[in-house]
Formats: structure tokens, sequence, C-alpha cells
């Protein structure tokens, strides 16, 4: 349509001059002739110069067209990459969401568990505590077992179960002899029952238990508790081939309270603890501390040894108290560590490491203690 308008403009222009050439009336043929093509030459350049217009509108045109076409392409890619964007957006707040809710379930159900575990530990803590206080001795060791087990399982609450044991070794006690008490001649003696008038206890085939029986059933129970309390002490012990393995039982930084206690064939040879304390505490048979290492203070102050007594190798960190402990069998002899006593007391290379301001008098074997 453009090249037909040019065309048309440039034959209007031509005919235009052709008509104003004819108008003049020229009368030299070589010079209308000449007129006449240079009409042509105009309306030819005029056709040229129209083309050269409408090629330069394309081009202007296909350009305003492409810029248009890429402006709306990068407008597209604009929005396509702010949909991206906000779908990523929706998709870390989703995860973070998610996160969230799974970090929340997981503190709930901790939470849950560990109130759980709490509660089961506080149940058998008391059900454990409460058969220590039960007329058999049976019950009692089956109490005493159930606190190992709970300590064992739940080290937090170790030192909770070594006081319980300590508290119940505590307790008065009266040591029985090996025989019960005979009874002496001559007393009156109550008249026979028949069958009858006795009591439905008395005709059962359970025999009654003596006070003799019951003093030796708690001796078990308290043995039990001592040996319990070695066992959970000791950190090394020697396998059958002879190595020496780390204990996996071992109870690490106890402190002992047996203030007062009375104790039998006591030991805590190789065991290690942080305090230990027996202030006139009564140790009946044999005491063995060999090698014992006790890394907070110790006081066996007005503490009464009756049987053997060893120390030997034992380590004292803190200061350790023996005064006015007694020893039995062994005199008196200041600074001498001679472990050849007639009784069987010995103190060789013990090592302490005393308090500022303590003496070495709180050794025993040293001035000032009794052995």
């Amino acid at each position: 349509m453009v090249a037909v308008v040019v065309l048309a403009a440039a034959g209007v222009a031509g005919w235009v001059l052709w008509q104003w050439i004819d108008s003049l009336a020229l009368a030299d043929p070589e010079k209308k002739a000449a007129a006449q093509l240079d009409v042509v030459k105009v309306s030819a350049s005029v056709a040229v110069a129209g083309g050269g217009l409408f090629a330069l509108y394309l081009a202007t045109r296909r350009q305003r067209t492409q810029e248009l076409e890429l402006e709306a392409r990068h407008a597209e890619l604009r929005h396509r990459q702010a949909e991206l964007d906000q779908r990523d957006r929706t998709q870390d707040h989703a995860e973070q969401v998610a996160e969230t809710n799974r970090l929340h379930s997981k503190r709930v159900a901790d939470a849950s568990e560990w109130d759980a575990i709490s509660r089961r530990v506080t149940d058998l803590y008391s059900t454990s505590v409460g058969q220590l206080g039960s007329d058999h001795a049976a019950v009692r060791l089956g109490g005493m077992y159930a606190l190992e087990r709970l300590a064992q399982d739940n080290p937090p609450q170790r030192q909770t179960v070594v006081n319980v044991l300590c508290a119940y070794l505590r307790m008065p006690y009266a040591v029985p002899a090996d025989e019960p008490p005979q009874r002496r001649l001559g007393r009156p003696r109550a008249p026979l029952r028949t069958s009858r008038d006795r009591p439905a206890s008395a005709t059962s085939s359970t025999p009654p238990r003596t006070d003799h029986q019951a003093n030796l059933q708690e001796r078990e129970v308290r043995l039990t508790a001592q040996r319990l309390l070695f066992s959970h002490l000791t950190h090394r012990f020697r396998g059958p081939d002879w190595i020496v393995h780390e204990s996996p039982g071992f109870w690490a930084d106890v402190d002992l309270d047996l203030a007062g206690a009375t104790l039998i064939d006591f030991a805590l040879a190789g065991c290690a603890a942080r305090t230990f304390l027996a202030t006139g505490a009564r140790f009946i048979g044999t005491t063995s501390f060999a090698g014992a290492a006790f890394t907070g203070p110790v006081q066996f102050d007005k503490a009464a040894f009756a049987g053997p007594t060893h120390f030997d190798k034992a380590t004292f960190t803190a200061l350790a108290d023996f005064s006015a402990a007694t020893f039995a069998g062994d005199p008196v002899r200041p600074y001498d560590l001679d472990h050849s006593k007639p009784y069987g007391n010995s103190f060789v290379d013990v090592s302490s490491a005393a308090a500022p301001g303590s003496t070495k008098s709180a050794l025993p074997g040293s001035p000032g203690s009794t052995r």
C-alpha cells in the first residue's frame, strides 16, 4: 500500500512537471527533450526517496516492535521470577513451620519421656525405700538391689542411693553373737499348754523367729549394703586374664556419711571416693582401706576399730582426721608405722596431703593418735 502511494506521488509529480514543460512551448526540440528527461529523473528521485522513507519507516517500526517484544518478554520473565521467588518464600516458610512443629513435637515428646522416666524413677525409689522398712530381711534385700539397679541406670541418682545405704548402716544395731543366748538353769518354766490352748500361730508349721535370728538376718542385710558400696566404688578390677580393667559399674565422686555407724568386716580396699565421714563409727571385725583413695576430707575422729585394721597404701588428698580414734590391740608408738603389730593393724605407705594449718598428728601412728 505504501509502495502504491509512493509510485502515485512520483507519477503525479512527473505529470505536473511534464504539463508545466509543455506549457512553456519551447521551440527547440532538444531543450524540450532535455527538460522532459529532467522530469523523468525528478519523478524517479521522488519514487526512490519515497521508497527510502518507507524502508526507514519499516526499520523504525520493526525496531520498536522488537523493543516492545523484548520489554514484554522481560516483563514476563520478571513476573515469572517474582512467582518463583514467592514460591520459594512460601516453601521456605512452610519448611520453617514444619521444622518448628517438629522441634516442638520433639520437645513435647522428650518432656513427656522425661516425665515418664522421672515418675518411674520416683516410683521405683519410693517402693525400694519403703521395702527397706520391712520386717522381713528378704524384702529389705530386694529393696537394696532395686536401689542399686536404679542408681546404675540413672547416674544422677547414684549419690542419693548411696545416701540411703549409708543412712541404713547408720541405724542403731547390736551385733549378735554366733550362738543364741542359752536359757539359765534353775529358772522356773511356764506350764505346758496343749494344742487346744495354744494360739493358731503357735501351732503353724513355720517356727517363730527369735530375736537372735532376726539380728543374724539384719547382719546379712547390712553386709549386703556394705558389699554394694564396695562393688560400685571399685574403679579397677583384675579379670580372668590377669589384666586390670576399668569397672563399668564404678560410681565416681561419691560422698560417704557413716558417722556413728556400726560396720562389720568393712572393706573399701582399692576403692575411690570423694569424702568419707566416719566420726564415732564402730568397726567390728577386719577393716581394710588398703589402697583406697579419697580426694576430699576424711574423718575417723572418735572412731573405734575393734579388729585388725589395714590402711596400707591408702591415699588421702585432703585432710585425714584420726583424732581420738582407737585401734584395738596395738600400743601407741609415735611415728611407728611398722605393720607387724600383735593385732595385725598396718599403716604402711599411707599418703596424705594435709590441709593448711593441719598437723601430722591427724594420721594414725603420729603423736596424739591412738592405735
